[in-house]
């Protein structure tokens, strides 16, 4: 924190003395939402809810990002790492089948110091990391034999793309080292029975971008040759123009039903059986939690 290194952003500034480099957040934690939540996969989510604890900042930074209120940092509320072992344990106290965490990449420091102090404590649920996948392999280490399930995205193939709409021409190649070590680090999936739900593995995400077919494909057809049944993939269809698109107007619209079928097809055409599909009205603002510190 006194020289910040966490993410490819590699800033460099003293978040201990309250710099703040790309992310936007000092070394104090910040959350913005602590609940139940139901729109993670099914293996997830299952009947109760995922235990999600949704982050303030981003290290990446997309244009598009449906949770701009917090990857600003505009939303959420300071609390220490006693406090966030806390809300662990009122999560499974809650119910939660799991404890899923949401855009923690900048304080990973200070949530693998909570974990295993909730752990000590009597946490028993399996641990999600749900990130961009813009990461160091180093940092993502300091979370192992911490975290059960990997929930990463594979956003973009083309650089170009990664450029234009995350300020980051080396995506791919961080976000394929990332992933590689995540499915090293957990293996392949585990379910619980008869519940069917995940209790090790990784599910990498594609959220299809209008327009975006030709890279969509690209970067499931990488997913599939390099790791067929060790992973799931989750091709999500619940793009959602948000406010701020106008210097990217072939952003400003859903994907049509004929786009995401196409997906749909070429990764049932490769062979992907491990997977989960999105049907119906997705791109729905009702979709996007209310960051307003519940839980906090």
């Amino acid at each position: 924190m006194k020289l910040c290194a966490l993410c490819p952003r590699r800033c460099l500034v003293n978040r201990e003395q309250g710099e703040r480099g790309y992310c936007g957040q000092t070394a104090e934690l910040r959350v913005a939402r602590a609940a139940l939540h139901q729109w993670e996969e099914p293996c997830l989510s299952g009947t109760v809810g995922s235990g999600t604890v949704f982050f303030a900042g981003c290290s990446l930074g997309c244009v598009f990002c449906q949770n701009q209120e917090i990857a600003a940092g505009r939303a959420g509320k300071l609390i220490s790492v006693e406090r966030l072992v806390e809300i662990f344990l009122e999560l499974q106290e809650k119910g939660a089948h799991n404890i899923n965490l949401v855009t923690a990449t900048h304080f990973v420091p200070q949530v693998a110091e909570a974990l295993r102090q909730a752990k000590q404590e009597g946490l028993k649920l399996p641990v999600v990391y749900n990130t961009s996948s813009y990461e160091y392999v180093s940092t993502l280490r300091r979370l192992e034999g911490l975290v059960d399930i990997y929930l990463p995205d594979l956003k973009y193939r083309d650089s170009a793309w990664s450029l234009r709409y995350s300020h980051a021409a080396d995506y791919f190649s961080y976000a394929s080292r990332a992933i590689a070590e995540m499915v090293r680090q957990v293996g392949e999936p585990v379910f619980s029975e008869p519940e069917g739900l995940m209790k090790r593995g990784v599910i990498v995400r594609h959220l299809v971008l209008p327009g975006g077919e030709a890279d969509s494909k690209e970067v499931i057809r990488y997913l599939y040759e390099t790791y067929e049944n060790q992973i799931y993939i989750s091709i999500m269809n619940q793009f959602t123009p948000t406010p701020g698109l106008a210097q990217y107007p072939e952003l400003n619209r859903t994907l049509t039903e004929k786009e995401y079928s196409r997906i749909v097809d070429y990764a049932i055409r490769l062979g992907v059986e491990q997977g989960y599909i999105q049907e119906g009205e997705t791109a729905k603002e009702s979709f996007i939690p209310s960051f307003d510190c519940e839980g906090v």
